[in-house]
């Protein structure tokens, strides 16, 4: 975990020999970083990323050649943990960004998609080959994949495994943006650092009126706004704001 100055914290796969597969170890460790990062009033925007040439491969199949020493009960709730320990970077009250810098592959691909706002590499690869491997799809993908790309890429990318590199994904819209790989991280610590400089309280609100694709119809993004938009019209935040626009300097927010 880096924290910077800026109130960004990047958290890192960091298994690069294994291309940061998603184990035991790594997940209770994934557990303990967003529980503290919950408890961190100072933060203002999550990035995560991977180590090396590969943003994850992935679940950690290996004890699946014991599948017989477990029943479906017991394999149900393990995988249920499994899914909340890592989806629980969605329940962040911060933007969170995933820099996919490299092969984003099932459970890794899903998590990332979780995220706020997601950038690729150009070149990196992107797939989600559950049934492949014979397995049912898992990590959300069956609701992730269809809310952030559309039911038509979802089937295409889970039916047939086909792989999309970074740059396609873009404009399939299954990512936000891609940039070269040499240059992705630069770009988005600069995405995260301006997102941490807006107000608190509004980016908060805001990412709470979007969970989930926004608001169901007008009548309820208005019933929200028309409260959500006096808490920051009270708040110390927005008169530094108005402030700072009529002095021409940049503001200091201070969560209040």
């Amino acid at each position: 975990m880096d924290r910077r100055d800026d109130g960004v914290v990047v958290l890192t796969l960091n298994r690069p020999e294994q291309r940061n597969p998603m184990t035991d170890a790594m997940t209770e460790q994934w557990r303990q970083a967003i529980a503290d990062l919950r408890r961190d009033r100072d933060v203002r925007c999550v990035v995560a990323t991977g180590a090396g040439s590969a943003f994850s491969s992935g679940g950690d199949l290996s004890w699946l050649a014991e599948r017989g020493a477990e029943s479906v009960p017991a394999l149900r709730d393990r995988m249920l943990g499994f899914y909340r320990t890592w989806l629980s970077i969605a329940d962040l009250e911060v933007p969170t960004i995933a820099a996919i810098n490299g092969a984003a592959v099932g459970a890794g691909l899903c998590f990332a998609l979780a995220c706020d706002l997601v950038y690729a590499a150009e070149d990196a690869k992107l797939l989600v080959p559950f049934t492949a491997l014979g397995l049912h799809p898992g990590m959300a993908a069956t609701y992730l994949l269809p809310r952030v790309a559309g039911v038509g890429v979802a089937r295409e990318m889970l039916l047939t495994g086909r792989t999309m590199l970074g740059a396609e994904a873009a404009s399939a819209g299954l990512v936000t943006r891609a940039f070269p790989r040499e240059t992705l991280l630069a770009e988005v610590l600069e995405i995260a650092s301006r997102t941490a400089a807006n107000a608190p309280i509004a980016t908060r609100l805001t990412k709470i009126a979007l969970a989930g694709g926004g608001h169901a119809d007008l009548e309820a993004a208005l019933r929200w706004e028309s409260l959500a938009q006096p808490v920051t019209m009270a708040s110390d935040d927005m008169r530094e704001g108005l402030a700072a626009q009529r002095e021409r300097r940049v503001p200091r927010f201070r969560n209040s």
